[in-house]
């Protein structure tokens, strides 16, 4: 059984699908789980301070990165070789939060004002697309394979982050630091282009959908190999700011019928 979880010489079994019943009642339980947790301990430190919120990153920020690393680990043993980490580096969407919720754990200052909004941005959309949206691993590996179970755990535990961030009221959304969230998704799409280039991967799936949402976008720009990358930045820069200007719209309405709670948080 663990053989065959590990993958070690291949899989026997065949994929169970893309929104497979399989896969849609897995990664839907670790939904329930996501937020349920996330709930539960933020209701729990809701009115405590800051450094005791903060605890309940921390062990999510390393529990997150080890996982990762481990399924690195795996992978290169049993699978893609010991240079198979290449094809794993933190330069998807949704593992950028593998450097930013580190950060906003154990950061002080702007950075970790920054990073907490950024972990609030796109913790939840990376937890939803890397799940019920993945379907190149889906389709390429049993439900129950190391792949799908690490995967979908890293990819919750930014989710649980992200509404946590949210429900204690953490993330500050302040005007002064949108710079730096900008820089943050533009310094990683840079990273990003350049190791396709090199690596011939598909980082931040500014090559081509790969079975994502993102293909929609790749066949209405004909596959453009200019185009398409920008259309892909654009699209998370439109989305940072929505997300800030809801934000924003949401603190002014709390301000003007001086609702009681935190103001620094939407």
């Amino acid at each position: 059984m663990l053989k065959e979880f590990f993958g070690i010489g291949g899989y026997t079994r065949e994929p169970e699908g893309y929104f497979s019943w399989q896969h849609l009642a897995f990664v839907s339980a670790l939904m329930v789980i996501m937020v349920g947790l996330a709930i539960l301990l933020a209701k729990r430190n809701k009115n405590k301070s800051i450094q005791e919120k903060n605890r309940v990153l921390i062990v999510a920020a390393i529990l997150m990165d080890t996982v990762e690393i481990v399924k690195i680990v795996i992978d290169c043993a049993f699978s893609s070789g010991w240079l198979g980490w290449l094809n794993d580096l933190p330069l998807f969407l949704c593992s950028i939060q593998f450097i930013t919720l580190p950060l906003a754990a154990f950061c002080h200052g702007r950075i970790k004002e920054a990073s907490l909004d950024f972990v609030a941005i796109f913790g939840l959309l990376g937890a939803v697309t890397g799940t019920y949206c993945a379907g190149n691993n889906y389709a390429s590996y049993p439900v129950l394979s190391v792949s799908n179970v690490f995967s979908g755990i890293t990819h919750t535990a930014a989710g649980f982050a992200a509404l946590y961030i949210i429900f204690t009221g953490m993330a500050g959304m302040k005007k002064r630091n949108i710079p730096i969230t900008f820089a943050i998704i533009f310094s990683f799409s840079i990273l990003a282009y350049a190791a396709n280039l090199f690596l011939d991967t598909n980082y931040m799936f500014l090559m081509q959908g790969d079975g994502t949402p993102y293909d929609i976008l790749f066949n209405l720009l004909g596959g453009s190999p200019v185009l398409y990358p920008l259309g892909v930045v654009a699209l998370f820069v439109v989305y940072i700011m929505l997300v800030y200007h809801i934000c924003f719209m949401v603190r002014r309405k709390k301000t003007k019928n001086n609702l009681p709670g935190d103001s620094a948080a939407c």
